[in-house]
């Protein structure tokens, strides 16, 4: 906090959470009871609702279910989203049970959510997380509009990440591997960074990813499909697959699907349970499994010049500051991953107004620009260019629009950070700026509240 000029007391009110609930609750499966353990831990409440997402994981516990809501408040915050920060955890291996009892399990847990007043659209918004996903997520607000028939005109707002069919928006499941792409572009417009050895585009730069779930692949395929960069390595946690020519995304995704690991892909060479794999020589590295994926006793081995963190807290405090001493730039997660949670503000704000984006001005827009084109074929005597046609006269679907709306706050908050180091370069690196930027726009909310 050396950074800020915080009022007593207050620092210390920012960091801590406000609350962990832990539960513990019975599901009869397999003819037998099971006993499950979860928590929903609720960091601040300076802007309500709070917002985080749900994992299942068997090793999760309450001390990382609270660093992550730490971290959601602080990321809301930072893209200027109006949640407070929350988080939650279910201790379970998802792999070891059917759909039908993780079902079972997930209706269960929300329900215990739901008589401690943890879930609900106006007080607490779950998403989707590691383990988790548009299924469960679909569960989950069924189960709360049952609990709560009296709620049912803004029950879908309860959750967030849900399928289209279940008031879901398009554009949400790309949404942090879309945001990751948004924060590298922002990074590479701006002319005050170094951008990639000069560059200033991604074409033809070399990109290695780690972790292959949702963030991972997406944004691996909008890198290599729409800016011409090579992903050269894809790890898992198996080992990784490499071809220093470029891996094609989707092929190695269908590959993954029907076989369960990236292992074995005939567009590339395997190296099975090598972790190796993100220390080969790169322009881009991308970590978007697990935390701590870069520590210490790898860190030292990173080539790559820009490391952008797709995932929670990927590289370590220590490995922070030895990448840093070697001149590598870190594009910190409170800001890359940050796309989830925007989108999720998306959902939730068309849930609660009941109208699809781009219903109530779609068709007036394409009024509109077909005037345009027709003007401009008068003026000109000649034709609009037809590869471009339809696009200028489309309106605007609603992924456009999500799409477009999620570039805007990722490019205005790169903006702030850029600005804040400028003014403050004191400050160091971009992880400090953002958190410094974060931290004071809640300080200012405390304030402003009386607290």
């Amino acid at each position: 906090m050396s950074f800020l000029d915080l009022p007593e007391g207050l620092a210390e009110r920012i960091i801590q959470c406000n609350s962990t609930y832990t539960v513990r609750f019975g599901v009869r499966l397999r003819d037998r009871m099971y006993s499950f353990i979860g928590w929903r831990s609720v960091h601040s409440e300076h802007c309500e609702p709070v917002k985080g997402g749900i994992r299942y994981a068997p090793n999760a516990d309450a001390e990382e279910v609270e660093a992550l809501a730490a971290l959601m408040t602080l990321k809301c915050s930072l893209v200027d989203v109006p949640f407070g920060g929350s988080k939650g955890a279910l201790k379970i291996d998802p792999l070891e049970w059917t759909p039908q009892e993780l079902e079972r399990v997930t209706r269960r847990f929300t329900q215990e959510l739901n008589k401690r007043g943890l879930i609900g659209p106006g007080v607490n918004v779950p998403a989707p997380d590691i383990g988790t996903g548009e299924r469960e997520m679909a569960w989950m607000v069924d189960e709360f509009r049952r609990a709560n028939p009296t709620d049912v005109v803004n029950a879908r707002a309860c959750v967030t990440g849900k399928p289209l069919s279940k008031g879901g928006i398009a554009g949400r499941t790309e949404a942090t591997g879309r945001g990751v792409q948004f924060a590298i572009h922002s990074f590479l417009r701006d002319t005050r960074t170094a951008g990639l050895d000069g560059r200033r585009d991604l074409k033809g730069a070399s990109i290695i990813v780690q972790g292959f779930g949702n963030v991972g692949y997406h944004a691996a395929k909008f890198l290599s499909d729409e800016d011409g960069a090579q992903v050269i390595v894809v790890a898992e946690r198996d080992g990784y697959v490499a071809n220093h020519e470029g891996l094609s995304i989707e092929a190695l995704k269908q590959h993954q699907i029907r076989t369960g690991s990236i292992l074995g892909f005939e567009g590339a060479k395997s190296f099975a349970g090598d972790m190796t794999g993100i220390e080969q020589p790169c322009d881009v590295l991308i970590p978007a499994a697990m935390e701590n994926a870069v520590h210490p006793e790898n860190a030292e081995r990173i080539k790559a010049h820009l490391v952008v963190e797709a995932a929670n807290g990927p590289v370590t405090f220590e490995a922070d500051k030895i990448l840093r001493s070697r001149g590598v730039t870190i594009l910190p997660d409170l800001y890359v991953n940050a796309g989830g949670v925007v989108v999720s503000y998306f959902e939730w704000v068309k849930n609660l107004t009941h109208i699809p984006f781009g219903l109530m001005e779609r068709r007036r827009r394409e009024r509109r620009n077909h005037t345009i084109a027709t003007a401009l074929e008068r003026m000109t005597g000649k034709e609009f260019p037809a590869d471009i046609r339809d696009e200028f006269l489309e309106g605007g679907a609603e992924i456009d629009l999500v799409r477009s709306g999620l570039e805007d706050v990722m490019r205005s908050t790169w903006a702030r950070i850029g600005d804040l180091l400028q003014k403050q370069p004191e400050l160091g690196d971009y992880r400090t700026a953002a958190y410094v930027a974060a931290i004071r726009q809640i300080a200012e909310a405390y304030e402003a509240i009386g607290i």
